[in-house]
């Protein structure tokens, strides 16, 4: 029974949390308080805390403690192509996108190798914040070249791009390939998002084809860790 007891405490955190005795984003009692609370030793509540950090309903941080994350996330689709406002319908909450930054530029270096592109061209550049029931939790970052999307207007921006260049264009945008990667936050993703205390951000890379199979799009969307879980649909083949 001595063995188990770090389970035991976990479930029972565990049901805390889910009855919102601690709401997300706030403080469990310290390692301490813990220890004093269910009478036992700091290696066993560190099992309980780390299990509790391993299946997504805490983040520990250094020198502050531990801290309950959003239970409920959103599902973020990693087949398909699915733009923010047809994503956010299907969601149901409230949402909304701001247009940080919007210019036509020439490309570094970096970026002719993502969108296999050349200095001459000039791209789209186009960075959104995208907010979901009051909190800013995706920065996309899009890049598209001219010569393929001739013109483009910061109001655009603001509704569904893909939805302008299908209608109103005449683009087929076909495939995607993506990479998904969790990197170390950025300038623009602290001043762009609301990150609370997150230091690491879940970067989905896509790199856009249309039907001739030609490249027009290159998208950084950056989410917020505890926001999002990631789901695919697998079939295996026989």
């Amino acid at each position: 029974m001595k063995e188990n007891k770090f389970m035991q405490i976990y479930e029972e955190l565990v049901e805390n949390i889910k009855q919102k005795k601690w709401p997300p984003h706030t403080k469990l009692p310290s390692e301490n308080e813990l220890v004093v609370t269910y009478n036992t030793s700091r290696e066993t509540i560190r099992k309980a805390l780390n299990l509790l950090s391993q299946n997504g309903y805490i983040q520990k941080i250094k020198g502050k403690g531990s801290y309950v994350l959003e239970v409920s996330r959103f599902d973020f689709p990693i087949s398909g192509l699915v733009s923010f406002k047809e994503m956010a319908e299907k969601l149901g909450h409230e949402s909304r996108t701001v247009v940080e930054e919007f210019e036509l530029i020439k490309p570094d270096s970096e970026l002719c190798t993502q969108l296999n592109s050349t200095s001459r061209d000039s791209v789209w550049k186009v960075v959104r914040a995208r907010a979901i029931d009051g909190e800013k939790i995706i920065l996309d970052k899009d890049f598209f070249l001219q010569k393929k999307v001739p013109h483009l207007t910061r109001e655009i921006c603001e509704g569904s791009i893909y939805e302008y260049l299908e209608k109103e264009v005449g683009l087929s945008i076909s495939f995607a390939k993506k990479e998904i990667s969790v990197d170390e936050v950025t300038e623009d993703d602290e001043r762009y998002l609301d990150l609370k205390d997150y230091t690491h951000i879940v970067v989905v890379r896509n790199y856009v084809y249309l039907n001739d199979a030609s490249l027009f799009q290159y998208t950084e969307s950056r989410h917020r860790l505890d926001k999002f879980r990631f789901v695919d649909f697998a079939r295996r083949g026989i």
